[in-house]
């Protein structure tokens, strides 16, 4: 079977569920991937689909109009001051068809985050969910090692690991890093490439509104892919000036398209 391909929210920021269920489908995506678990930051839409009946209504039936899959709903995000229970967010997402939930530690204290993650693998457990820790050079768990050594003492068979291609480069992960880990440990593939003309940039400007189309950029794309297991890929490329350019619609179908091109080229 072919690779499926999932249009994370991020690639087109900002953007309300029911759009980007419509932009999904008409850019040809397998999947979406919805923010459900908003992180209150200023222009994003806030979806609480548990406190919404009339919008998780109109999700509902437009995933089913547009015959779109929900994959995954995201962010869980692991903090002091943040809630412990998302029981109702995980029903939610789960009542209309996701399977994973994406989630990063933005705590030091990391024997909290065990304690989270253990209570809400739990929860997710009671849906059918899949936690899937990532590792973002911008949070406070930066590293495959930390994500494995975090996934060892939590414990749980529903705690995978989320591989995003630009985190795995910075920070250096080889496919030969990846190929001597069980490859049941991974989850959600985050796909996307670094620029490789970085000339007065900063790394959180590209992690937040700079990556690179697949192929396009200076990521050994196609050693990590070989080595990790041939899970969905969510593309989570997000990119202001080519959403300038294309619109949103336009740029998440190029993303589509690029990687597409990229994996038949590179017989993936």
């Amino acid at each position: 079977m072919s690779r499926q391909f999932s249009l994370a929210y991020l690639t087109t920021p900002g953007i309300d569920p029911v759009e980007q269920i419509k932009v999904a489908k008409q850019a040809g995506y397998d999947y979406v991937s919805l923010r459900t678990i908003p992180m209150g930051q200023e222009g994003e839409p806030q979806v609480h689909l548990e406190n919404d009946p009339a919008l998780m209504e109109q999700v509902r039936q437009t995933l089913k109009d547009y015959e779109m899959k929900l994959f995954d709903i995201e962010l869980l995000r692991i903090r002091e001051d943040l809630p412990t229970d998302y029981r109702a967010a995980f029903e939610k997402g789960a009542e209309l068809g996701a399977t994973q939930v994406l989630t990063s530690v933005w705590t030091k204290d990391h024997s909290l985050a065990v304690d989270r993650y253990g209570s809400f693998c739990e929860q997710a457990a009671q849906f059918g969910l899949t936690l899937n820790l990532e590792f973002p050079i911008v949070s406070e768990l930066t590293t495959m090692q930390e994500a494995i050594a975090m996934q060892d003492k939590v414990g749980a068979s529903n705690l995978k690991i989320l591989m995003d291609m630009i985190y795995v480069y910075k920070t250096g992960v080889s496919p030969e890093d990846i190929k001597a880990v069980d490859p049941s440990r991974f989850g959600v593939i985050h796909l996307c490439d670094w620029p490789a003309d970085m000339a007065g940039r900063q790394d959180v400007e590209v992690v937040r509104g700079g990556r690179s189309y697949c192929g396009e950029g200076v990521v050994d794309l196609a050693g990590i892919l070989k080595a990790l297991p041939a899970n969905v890929c969510s593309i989570e490329l997000p990119n202001l000036k080519e959403i300038e350019v294309r619109g949103r619609a336009g740029h998440a179908a190029r993303c589509l398209e690029a990687a597409k091109e990229f994996f038949a080229a590179n017989n993936l």
